[in-house]
């Protein structure tokens, strides 16, 4: 006698497989069954004034006017602050050439190289300078002490 082609893992395999079949059918179905209108009406989200997505429709009472001319497309521009600052040199060192300038307004301190000077200063000088930005960080330069 000749055996059976089918094992027993097979057979298994097989009834898993059925199985599962079976299980997603009797889950579609009772999707069917309990699922709400798929009208449009159920489908829509609106936006309220607050940005909250809520199924109801929007306030119109609450509707703002925009203008055209009023929204700006871009970086806005900045305000022209004064180029020119005023401060006190806090450390210079004249042998390496450079030192550190402390901003009267903000107390931010800058860094500055001999080269930046357009006369030499000491420690403890008052000064007015601009400022670049440079590798390290905003550098002062077109230095000149205050009489």
């Amino acid at each position: 006698m000749a055996r059976s082609s089918q094992t027993f893992s097979k057979s298994e395999k097989e009834k898993k497989k059925r199985k599962k079949k079976e299980e997603k059918a009797l889950k579609r179905e009772e999707r069917r069954s309990n699922s709400v209108d798929g009208s449009l009406e159920n489908m829509i989200a609106y936006v309220d004034e607050n940005g909250m997505i809520v199924d109801t429709p929007p306030d119109l009472t609450k509707k703002k006017k925009v203008k055209a001319e009023d929204i700006q497309l871009g970086v806005p521009v900045k305000e022209e602050e004064d180029p020119i600052h005023e401060g006190k040199v806090s450390f210079f060192n004249s042998e390496k050439g450079y030192g550190f300038i402390k901003d009267l307004v903000n107390q931010e301190s800058y860094f500055v190289h001999v080269n930046g000077l357009k006369e030499p200063i000491d420690e403890g000088d008052k000064v007015k300078f601009e400022i670049i930005r440079g590798e390290k960080g905003m550098n002062a330069i077109n230095v000149e002490k205050i009489k």
